[in-house]
């Protein structure tokens, strides 16, 4: 069975997110969506909280995509699920910047992992997760992004405080 990891801070999962991964179905029999910490972003405390929306807003493709978080190198995410390809989207040049960088200090780390750069669909080229955050925050409608699930939690979240 072919494997890809998918990996991110998914906070939130957005329905560019979702296109990637159906996209990476064709290449891969399975996808396994790695939700992991960051020292650069997010704490850990609302890992469990991703994971849950995650397999929600993924739950139409079935067992052929898994989701769980993990902390540490990637790499090593990657060779505890026998695999060695990691798949990421790229919106911009910037993105590809960024994407360049990782790839090549994660070939270092461990030369067998392949990278694959899938281009983002063009309809959701401008989104990310934090401009959701930052609509959502904001009172803003976020379920032309997101799933409902997503869109529901953000609005608790963000939602009026009584």
């Amino acid at each position: 069975m072919s494997k890809v990891v998918y990996p991110g801070s998914f906070n939130p999962i957005t329905h560019g997110h979702a296109n990637l991964v159906e996209r990476a179905l064709y290449l891969f029999d399975q996808v396994i969506v790695g939700i992991g910490t960051s020292v650069d972003k997010e704490p850990d405390e609302y890992l469990s909280e991703r994971i849950d929306l995650c397999r929600l807003a993924l739950g139409e493709f079935g067992d052929r995509v898994v989701v769980k978080g993990f902390n540490g190198l990637l790499v090593n995410f990657v060779r505890s699920n026998n695999t060695r390809f990691i798949l990421r989207g790229l919106r911009t040049l910037t993105d590809y910047d960024y994407e360049f960088q990782m790839l090549e200090m994660n070939r270092h780390l461990d030369p067998e992992i392949e990278y694959v750069l899938l281009p983002t669909a063009s309809q959701w080229s401008f989104l990310s997760s934090t401009r959701v955050r930052e609509i959502a925050s904001l009172g803003g409608d976020v379920t032309a992004f997101v799933h409902p699930a997503v869109a529901a939690h953000l609005a608790k979240l963000y939602g009026p405080k009584n």
